[in-house]
C-alpha cells in the first residue's frame, strides 16, 4: 500500500494497514532528527518518520516583495506590516533554543471608519502569483506515491477570521462583528473573493493531481469559541461552504486547521462542507475527542490531537508513547484519523521526545 493510498482509504473512512501520519514541525527539530539520523536534508527526515502525505505551498509569488525597511519591519501583499521576533529558551535537558518569527507591527485598516475605506484599500489580486509551475510540482509528489496536499504559507492560506484581524486589528475586527457590522462584511467579502479566485486558478492549474485542499483559521480559545456559534453562522459560514464548495468541484476533500475550543462550531463545519477536521487542540478539547468521534466520525475524519504544549516539551518519553497510543484508541476506528500534532513542534521540544513520538506512531498505529 503506498502512503497516498493509505491516507484516501483513511479519509473515505475504512481501515488501511495503518494510521496514516503527518508531520509538523519548525526547523530546527527537523536539523535535529537530521543529525540525530545522519541525514542531510528535510525529505529524507520525513521518508525516514514514514510521512504519508506531502504539502505544495501554492503558486510562486510574482508581486512586488517588499524588502525590509530601516526598521527591519516587512510589509506584506495585504499591507500588514511585521517584524521578526527572536524566542530564546532552554529545554528541559539544558541545551538552548532559539526561533523567530514574523510579528504584527500595525494593520492597514486600523484606523478606517466607514465602509468606503474599507473598499479604497488596495486589496491583493490572484495576478500576483505565477500558476505555471503547479501541476508539475503536485504531479511530482504524486508521483512519488505521496498524498498530495494544497495549502499555501501559513500567512496567506485561505481563511477569513485570522486574515481580517490582521488587516484591520483584533479588536477593531470583533468591535466590527458586533456593532459595525456593514464594515466587517465589506473585509470578509473582499478576503473571501480574492481567496477563491485565487484558488480556482491554482486548482484549475493543478488539473487533478491535488488530494486534499488546507485552509486554516482560528475560531477557538483555550476554553471556547472566540465567536458565537450565531456569530459564526452570521459572518463566516457561507463563505467556509463557499471554499468547501470550490475545492469539490475539483474533486478535492477539505482539510481545516482551527486551534482551540471549536466543539460548538464541528456540526456547522460539517453542514459547510469539510471533510477533515485539524488541530483537536488537546488542551483545549481534548475531553470532546471521544464524543466528536462518536457523533461526527462517519462524517468527518480527523488529523492532529497530539499536545505540543505540555506532553511533548515537558513529558517523559512514556507519557508521550501513552499520550499517542490514547489517541489512536479513541479516533483511529473504522478509519478517519491521521496522526499528527496539534500544531508545529517548537524547538522547546526535547529530541528524545519527538523520536518517542515518531517510534509511538509506528507501534500503535497499526491496524
Amino acid at each position: 500500500m503506498t502512503p497516498r493510498q493509505r491516507v484516501l482509504e483513511t479519509i473515505n473512512h475504512t481501515e488501511p494497514d495503518r494510521i496514516p501520519v503527518d508531520f509538523w514541525a519548525l526547523d530546527d527539530v527537523y536539523e535535529r532528527l537530521a543529525a540525530e539520523w545522519g541525514l542531510d536534508e528535510k525529505e529524507a527526515v520525513l521518508e525516514r518518520i514514514g510521512v504519508d502525505l506531502r504539502y505544495f505551498n501554492g503558486p510562486a509569488f510574482i508581486g512586488e516583495a517588499d524588502q525590509p525597511d530601516a526598521d527591519g519591519i516587512i510589509t506584506d501583499h495585504w499591507g500588514v506590516r511585521r517584524k521578526y521576533n527572536t524566542v530564546t529558551g532552554a529545554r528541559r535537558d539544558g541545551t538552548e533554543y532559539t526561533w523567530a518569527y514574523k510579528h504584527l507591527v500595525s494593520s492597514p485598516l486600523a484606523e478606517a471608519t466607514t465602509v468606503a475605506e474599507i473598499e479604497q484599500h488596495n486589496w491583493p489580486t490572484a495576478d500576483l502569483w505565477d500558476y505555471s509551475d503547479v501541476q508539475a510540482a503536485c504531479g511530482t509528489i504524486r508521483d512519488a506515491g505521496y498524498a498530495v496536499v494544497a495549502g499555501a504559507d501559513r500567512l496567506d492560506r485561505t481563511a477569513q477570521f485570522k486574515p481580517a484581524m490582521y488587516i484591520r486589528g483584533t479588536e477593531k475586527f470583533f468591535y466590527d462583528l458586533v456593532l459595525e457590522p456593514a464594515i466587517a462584511e465589506s473585509i470578509l467579502e473582499h478576503i473571501s473573493n480574492y481567496y477563491l479566485e485565487y484558488n480556482r486558478r491554482f486548482f484549475e492549474a493543478a488539473d487533478g493531481t491535488i488530494d486534499i485542499f488546507f485552509m486554516g483559521d482560528d475560531m477557538g480559545a483555550q476554553n471556547n469559541t472566540l465567536i458565537s456559534p450565531e456569530m459564526y453562522r452570521k459572518f463566516f459560514k457561507k463563505r467556509f461552504a463557499a471554499y468547501c464548495d470550490l475545492a469539490h468541484e475539483f474533486d478535492m476533500k477539505v482539510m481545516y486547521h482551527t486551534c482551540g475550543h471549536v466543539t460548538p462550531l464541528v456540526g456547522d463545519f460539517i453542514e459547510a462542507g469539510l471533510d477533515i477536521l485539524q488541530s483537536l487542540q488537546p488542551a483545549a478539547m481534548g475531553d470532546d475527542l471521544a464524543a466528536l468521534k462518536r457523533e461526527y466520525g462517519k462524517d468527518l475524519s480527523f488529523q492532529g490531537g497530539i499536545d505540543i504544549q505540555e506532553v511533548l516539551p515537558t513529558g517523559t518519553p512514556k507519557e508521550v508513547a501513552q499520550h499517542v497510543r490514547d489517541r489512536a484508541e479513541i479516533l483511529a476506528s473504522g478509519g478517519g484519523y491521521i496522526f499528527g500534532t496539534a500544531h508545529n513542534i517548537l524547538p522547546d521540544t526535547p529530541t528524545e521526545n519527538v523520536l518517542a513520538l515518531i517510534e509511538a506512531y509506528h507501534e500503535y498505529g497499526t491496524y
